[in-house]
């Protein structure tokens, strides 16, 4: 199964422990991690389902480049990091 683990200062905001899926693509992996905390998916999707601008998904230490659809593939052994990006000034 894939790895996903969360960026702490998104932890900070859920409850997002680390969990491991069985995804074939990004889509999936986050639909599991969904079903597992339905409060994710605002943090993560904007109201079109696709990624926010202030997340980035990594698979594998490459970052994903459908933000759209999220078809990014996935393996039985990948490594998923979700990072919300900090601002500020």
């Amino acid at each position: 199964m894939a790895h996903m683990s969360f960026t702490p200062n998104l932890q900070r905001h859920l409850d997002v422990p680390e969990l491991d899926v069985a995804a074939a693509s990004v889509a999936e992996a986050l639909e599991a991690a969904f079903a597992a905390n339905p409060r994710l998916r605002s943090y993560l999707l904007d109201d079109q389902g696709r990624l926010r601008r202030h997340v980035a998904i990594f698979v594998d230490a490459q970052q994903v480049s459908d933000r759209r659809r999220l078809t990014d593939p996935v393996g039985p052994a990948s490594d998923i990091f979700v990072v919300q990006a900090l601002s500020g000034g």
